[in-house]
């Protein structure tokens, strides 16, 4: 299940791109499709560590309702 929703992502995401980058690429032309390449990453980017941001506070409270106060577990 988490694969699918991971692979569903994945695709929005691939879509968006593809969209923005074709319209940025008719209405603006060569140096405009620079800038819109370039905020379209800056974006992804953004996404991703608002991402990271939710994983990490999440994990800090699965640590704090299990009563683990390190992160340095040893797996065995």
């Amino acid at each position: 299940m988490k694969r699918l929703v991971w692979m569903g992502i994945g695709v929005a995401i691939g879509v968006i791109a593809f969209r923005k980058v074709t319209e940025a690429q008719s209405a603006l032309g060569p140096e405009g499709l620079n800038r819109a390449v370039g905020r379209l990453a800056d974006g992804v980017y953004d996404f991703a560590d608002a991402v990271r941001a939710g994983m990490q506070e999440r994990e800090t409270d699965l640590r704090s309702a299990l009563g683990v106060e390190t992160a340095d577990l040893v797996r065995s």
